[in-house]
């Protein structure tokens, strides 16, 4: 069971900023889920919500800024006082940080509230571009934009985002030809991982943030758990990641 770094290390940095991402490294994550959207130039930056207005010391939507205007912005302070300024970082300056590092990524596209028509193949060619692809899942809650994707670049593995509880949901993984499952840890179960693998479909899960959370996805034997707190666990003999506690 692999443990993959939520926004970084989101419980000890700033979300989705590259001290956050320093701070994964030296908690040897195997890796890290990010988010993505695009500027006004279109530009893929790295940012969970639409608009700025929670994480920096700006107000609006990432939509209508330039690279240049989200720069200038603050996206480190608002975490405590200690915290330092921040910049927003784009995509390829994360990837250019990764791409000494053995690291799998997960890259959600953020595809809600607002709608970003030629993202995916940003994402996709920037992934290629640095020889990453293969070692990413492409995971978002649209799952129209994961079946377009897939059926433009066969070769993206993706993962279905949801936090309801849908029935045999890795039928409707095998109908968007997906390669992973991605719920919220709260409807994991031993049934699911059982019956997702017989159609190949890993169970990756998020965010797993306590010990409670941990022991249930645990003992059902998902492939990924995703935390804000990843220096809370230790590899066991067999792989498994164990909780140590906050």
């Amino acid at each position: 069971m692999k443990v993959i770094g939520h926004r970084g290390a989101a419980g000890s940095a700033p979300e989705n900023t590259l001290i956050s991402f320093l701070k994964g490294l030296e908690y040897k994550v195997d890796g890290f889920e990010f988010d993505v959207q695009l500027s006004r130039d279109g530009e893929v930056v790295v940012c969970h919500d639409e608009r700025v207005d929670r994480t920096s010391n700006g107000m609006g939507w990432i939509k209508d800024f330039t690279l240049q205007e989200l720069k200038r912005l603050d996206f480190g302070s608002w975490f405590t006082q200690l915290s330092v300024y921040q910049e927003i970082p784009t995509l390829r300056e994360l990837l250019d940080m990764f791409k000494t590092f053995n690291l799998e990524l997960n890259v959600e596209i953020k595809s809600g509230l607002v709608q970003y028509p030629e993202i995916g193949e940003k994402v996709v060619n920037l992934l290629a571009e640095y020889g990453l692809l293969d070692n990413s899942i492409i995971s978002s809650f649209d799952h129209q934009l994961l079946l377009d994707l897939k059926q433009h670049f066969p070769r993206v593995k993706t993962g279905i985002l949801y936090d309801c509880a849908p029935i045999k949901p890795w039928l409707y993984a095998k109908f968007l030809n997906a390669q992973y499952l991605h719920p919220a840890w709260h409807f994991v179960s031993s049934e699911l991982v059982v019956s997702s693998a017989v159609f190949g479909i890993g169970i990756n899960t998020w965010t797993v943030n306590s010990s409670f959370a941990a022991h249930k996805v645990r003992t059902a034997h998902v492939a990924r758990i995703i935390t804000d707190y990843p220096q809370c666990f230790r590899k066991g003999a067999n792989g498994e990641a164990i909780w140590l506690g906050l």
